[in-house]
């Protein structure tokens, strides 16, 4: 059976993903096979993924931290603020267009998510 780690915080900002990333290094380097995921999230700080979508910064750190590629799969779900009125969303890779609200993406993100069953890939040996 597959472990997992959750860590929440009460705030943005506040190091959860600098806490994972470094929590994922030294699991790494103790030679255990992992892989961060966050299963939404709302940033205008995306990085370019292997599999050419887009995944937030934080989590493409993660990614690397895991000494893995990023992958859309680590982060399924992306909303990002276009204005104060518009937003863009990326689920899977696939993008959502634009939005009037970022909740809208979310919701249409987290549902999408959830029928595609997006898994990251397997590592792959040295």
């Amino acid at each position: 059976m597959t472990k997992a780690i959750m860590i929440q915080g009460a705030g943005s900002n506040v190091g959860k993903s600098m806490l994972v990333a470094g929590i994922c290094r030294t699991l790494v380097q103790r030679g255990h096979s992992v892989a961060p995921f966050k299963p939404q999230n709302m940033s205008n700080n995306a990085a370019v993924t292997v599999d050419g979508g887009e995944i937030g910064r934080a989590q493409a750190l993660q990614a690397m931290a895991c000494q893995r590629p990023p992958y859309c799969g680590y982060e399924p779900c992306i909303a990002q603020t276009r204005d104060s009125h518009w937003g863009a969303g990326n689920c899977a890779g696939s993008s959502h267009g634009n939005s009037q609200s970022p909740r809208i993406l979310k919701t249409e993100a987290s549902a999408d998510a959830q029928s595609t069953g997006v898994l990251p890939p397997p590592r792959q040996n040295r």
